[in-house]
């Protein structure tokens, strides 16, 4: 694809925002934290999307739209030759989270799959509240067999990976774009009718005033706060460089905060409509209102893929209601997946490889990467963990490179310069300073308490960078691939940015 290709209109770069930021993190990862921090959380989350996400949007639209070169070249060229490396942390960041999110892409195919063989059954006269009668725990034991070691888990990842590849050659305007058009519109529609399924269901709204109810006391933990920066950023895709790659197909002048805003607020609403559909649910199903909260707070991964089949296996239609969620989940995790093929892809033909070349790597690197997460449910969750958390190192760099290049500046020559739509100064210039400082803080606050039995060394002293959810595991990947950028710097600089030695 040449880098002279745009999408051919703004519904185009809009519906292509959605679709990156619309995806697994509003279906799968959102009803979860919500469920475990209930209106604490989401008022936290809502905070952060207008101080630490829409601020780095902003930024990053305007500097894919500016420079047209890949997340590293682009970065490099208005960062610098010496932090270029930054850019090369923030591809290697959103390809850790990209090799993991093709398995819950496959995740949710699986249980597409599951549900239409339930739909059959349910004609046959083996309805799924049969099985759930045999075996209370059907659908527990059906998630951990398809999330440790299964081969048709590992095999439906690869199809993912072949599907993505084979869209994101078509180009921007036959394949992304057209499978946008179609991708969210219908997830969210199916997403209304999920969640109006779930409120009509007796104790439904219960589940709902669970979701919105501040708890103050919570504001004193440290994992709130970061879980609700590492969601807003997770789920708008914020410090993912994916806006830099859509962005660098735009239209010369094309409307920067529009376009953002748009996008953040549709992504927030998906979320919304997801929580609503999944947390009523597990109230309605709970035997009483301590269980339900229970097995909210319990943070479970399996959340969304066991409460939604046994929510609809109690209502007349709820096998078809049941296939009709596990598509909704499948396009939207699908249409976020292309995005971070592209930035791959976007990164690779900066520097002159051809189209040809670009699939292989593309189809090579994700299946292997991909692999271990596939097939272990601890290694994904460590992936989940560091990566997740590693969007706000990637923010952080994004706002030094914007400080550096001065926030007002930037705004007025790269943000407002084709924009009807704009906002303050103070408000953009502040939230850059601001989120450096809060970033730095709440990465020190967090890891000052420890999530892990041993957060630096085990029992025998030795450094602890295989446990799941240590903080050594999350410095030393951190470290490694900083290290590797600072290494490579020169190189990645005159290599990605076009510069002449």
């Amino acid at each position: 694809m040449s880098k002279g290709e745009e999408f051919s209109n703004r519904w185009g770069i809009i519906l292509a925002s959605l679709g990156m930021a619309i995806g697994a993190g509003n279906l799968w990862r959102f009803p979860r934290l919500a469920g475990q921090y209930g209106g604490s959380f989401i008022l936290l989350w809502i905070l952060f999307l207008f101080v630490w996400s829409i601020p780095l949007l902003l930024a990053e639209f305007s500097i894919g739209k500016k420079y047209k070169s890949g997340v590293i070249g682009s970065f490099g060229k208005l960062a610098g030759k010496r932090l270029t490396w930054m850019g090369f942390f923030i591809t290697i960041c959103t390809l850790g989270i990209a090799f993991y999110y093709s398995v819950v892409t496959a995740w949710s195919i699986e249980y597409l799959s599951i549900s239409v063989i339930n739909l059959y059954d349910g004609f046959m006269g083996n309805t799924l509240t049969d099985k759930l009668a045999s075996n209370p725990n059907y659908l527990l034991d059906q998630w951990d067999s398809l999330s440790n070691g299964s081969m048709v888990t590992i095999g439906l990842y690869i199809l993912v990976i072949v599907l993505g590849v084979i869209v994101v050659r078509k180009g921007v305007k036959n394949g992304l774009e057209k499978a946008n058009r179609i991708l969210i519109p219908s997830l969210f529609v199916l997403l209304v009718i999920v969640a109006a399924s779930a409120l009509t269901m007796e104790n439904g709204t219960k589940g709902l005033e669970y979701m919105f109810a501040i708890k103050w006391d919570n504001f004193s933990n440290p994992t709130i706060w970061i879980e609700a920066l590492s969601q807003s950023a997770w789920s708008t895709g914020a410090g993912w460089g994916l806006m830099i790659t859509i962005s660098s197909y735009t239209r010369a002048k094309e409307d920067v905060t529009l376009n953002t805003f748009i996008g953040a607020f549709g992504n927030n609403t998906a979320s919304i409509l997801a929580g609503i559909a999944i947390l009523p649910a597990v109230f309605a199903l709970s035997a009483s209102d301590q269980e339900a909260t229970a097995f909210l707070q319990s943070g479970s991964q399996a959340l969304t893929f066991t409460i939604i089949p046994k929510l609809f296996a109690t209502i007349p239609g709820g096998g078809f209601m049941t296939f009709i969620f596990f598509l909704a989940l499948t396009l939207a995790a699908f249409s976020s997946f292309l995005p971070m093929l592209e930035l791959l892809k976007s990164n690779l033909s900066t520097i002159g490889i051809s189209e040809g070349m670009i699939a292989v790597i593309l189809l090579v690197a994700f299946t292997v990467f991909g692999l271990p997460s596939a097939y272990s449910l601890d290694f994904f969750s460590n992936q989940d963990w560091v990566w997740g958390l590693g969007l706000i190192v990637s923010g952080i760099f994004i706002s030094v490179a914007t400080a550096l290049y001065d926030p007002v500046k930037f705004k007025k020559e790269l943000i407002d310069k084709d924009s009807d739509f704009t906002i303050s100064n103070a408000y953009f210039k502040y939230a850059i300073y601001v989120n450096i400082l809060l970033g730095v803080f709440l990465i020190y606050w967090w890891m000052s308490q420890g999530y892990s039995t041993f957060p630096w060394f085990d029992a025998q002293g030795s450094w602890n960078w295989m446990d799941v959810y240590s903080n050594a595991s999350i410095v030393t990947q951190w470290g490694t691939v900083i290290l590797m950028g600072i290494v490579i710097n020169k190189f990645l600089y005159h290599r990605f940015c076009k510069v002449t030695v």
